[in-house]
């Protein structure tokens, strides 16, 4: 039976959805969806505190970066142990995976290794569509992938269909506090699927880092807070942190009440399967009156919440 390695949580999604999990036999530390997985060997290792400020964080990940490091490590002994038929990494950006470098040059050292590297590339909704179904082709699973992006591409263009008659509502998306810096890649695209517009982020591109007076300048009609790592209640003391700043409660979204926390980790964050969801979070939050698909905490969901309670 063929041995799949993935070294980045989107792609450990992606093979779990397409129904090729037991055939998983190692992971990246940060892979931690869906259930099951946590007996499988650890095969990554952060460089850096997770734990630390938002502030320290950044100034560790562009210390590494400049200097050509990658921001985790690999264990190469893990990897040659596992002997893998087919690894998957990513080379879209170095602060979610171990380089494709890196494990380019692991897989290199290892004798006798026949090991395939799949390599995703998600700097869109549709390259990450198509980074589905390569995982699919890689692992002989094309027809569960291309019902998988049948069903993903589905339930957007429904969304999509709702929101073209609602008046469009202006969003700034928050991908991290300090500095602050907006979303990018496909996070703008779901915005506008869910009847927003983006006011800092562009299809396809990186995130923009902006200033507090860009915030302000655009003063957005709803501002939503997803932090790349972190999960809901990480988010929210980040968020409250911002809420600290001078003049934050004359912002639009503030004096309306339209500022929102979610779990950036689980669902924005990662270029897989569930994008569907993190769709439907952002048509929660900007049109509620249209849309409840049980993604808010007050619902029952895990996804959102509002800043203030």
């Amino acid at each position: 039976m063929q041995r799949i390695l993935s070294l980045l949580p989107s792609a450990t999604e992606i093979v779990a959805a397409l129904g090729a999990q037991s055939r998983l036999v190692g992971r990246s530390h940060e892979c931690d969806f869906p259930s099951g997985l946590e007996e499988l060997p650890v095969c990554t290792a952060p460089r850096l505190d997770p734990s630390a400020s938002s502030r320290e964080i950044d100034r560790a990940v562009k210390a590494a970066l400049a200097e050509a490091l990658a921001v985790y490590d690999g264990d190469e002994e893990a990897l040659r142990r596992l002997a893998p038929d087919v690894i998957v990494t990513q080379d879209q950006c170095d602060v979610c995976a171990v380089a494709r470098a890196d494990v380019e040059a692991a897989v290199a050292r290892w004798t006798g290794s026949a090991a395939t590297l799949v390599t995703l590339h998600p700097a869109d909704l549709a390259s990450a569509l198509a980074d589905i179904r390569k995982v699919g082709v890689a692992i002989g699973a094309t027809a569960q992938a291309k019902a998988l992006t049948g069903t993903i591409e589905a339930r957007r263009a429904d969304i999509a269909r709702q929101t073209s008659s609602l008046e469009p509502r202006t969003v700034a998306c928050i991908e991290w506090t300090d500095p602050l810096m907006a979303a990018g890649n496909w996070v703008p695209e779901l915005v506008s699927l869910a009847g927003g517009q983006d006011v800092f982020g562009v299809a396809g591109e990186h995130a923009p880092w902006i200033g507090w007076d860009d915030l302000r300048q655009a003063d957005p009609d709803v501002i939503v807070f997803m932090p790349c790592g972190f999960g809901l209640e990480r988010c929210r003391a980040e968020a409250s942190r911002v809420a600290e700043l001078q003049d934050w409660r004359d912002l639009r979204a503030v004096k309306a009440d339209r500022v929102f926390v979610t779990d950036g980790n689980s669902y924005f964050n990662r270029p897989g399967p569930r994008l569907a969801e993190s769709l439907e979070i952002l048509a929660e939050i900007l049109h509620p009156d249209t849309f409840a698909f049980g993604h808010e905490v007050a619902r029952g969901g895990d996804g959102w919440a509002p800043l203030t309670p």
